[in-house]
């Protein structure tokens, strides 16, 4: 099942070129267009801030948005181009395209462990490293998973978690061409400690060979 698609609000954007550009961003709007589908191109403005504020959140051109702009049908859309400021490095033109349910995107998919009170692992000592919080898929547009779970129950101090073992939706794969690593339950420090020290005596406690 999809999970929640971010809104992104956005105004119908009167009269089109530079002239029609310039009066938006003095207006402190970043100007925008979205194409694509059966329908013809929408100019619209996005709020200066608002779109600067999603920009530094990260993973801005690999979000799914569900745009709504006033007397049009929301639609998802995601962006194909950000144009930014020679020298300040700012947005000045932003580029969506339209998607229909059975469209093809590649998103991040935030990954979600559970059950950490039914490993075994952890009961032991162990401890959950995260290696991937994130997993980026290559998914239609209509099945869009929340989040990937990942079932910690019974896993042992030593398991590690590779994304063969996530249940993906049907016809999603990730980007990646291998079976990477999502986490593991690795030994507690002091554990670890321990084993290193013990190591560590062994070798010293060793008699040096002598030459004969």
């Amino acid at each position: 099942m999809a999970g929640e698609i971010p809104d992104l609000e956005a105004l119908e954007r009167t009269g089109t070129g530079k002239g029609a550009a310039r009066q938006a961003r003095r207006d402190g709007m970043v100007p925008g267009i979205v194409f694509g589908g059966d329908t013809d191109p929408l100019p619209i403005n996005i709020p200066f801030n608002k779109l600067l504020k999603m920009l530094k959140a990260g993973r801005f051109k690999s979000t799914l948005f569900n745009l709504k702009v006033e007397g049009q049908e929301d639609v998802r859309v995601i962006c194909r181009d950000v144009q930014r400021h020679v020298v300040k490095d700012l947005p000045t033109h932003v580029d969506f395209m339209r998607l229909k349910r059975t469209s093809v995107v590649n998103l991040f998919i935030p990954v979600e462990f559970i059950n950490e009170e039914e490993c075994v692992g952890i009961k032991r000592g162990g401890v959950l490293t995260v290696v991937r919080p994130e997993v980026e898929l290559n998914v239609t547009a209509g099945d869009i998973p929340e989040k990937l779970i990942v079932d910690l129950a019974g896993l042992e101090v030593g398991d590690t978690i590779t994304i063969s073992s996530i249940s993906l939706p049907a016809g999603a794969k990730p980007t990646i061409d291998r079976d990477f690593v999502i986490g593991n339950i690795s030994a507690p420090s002091g554990l670890r400690s321990s084993d290193n020290e013990e190591g560590e005596d062994a070798a010293e406690g060793e008699a040096p060979a002598t030459e004969e």
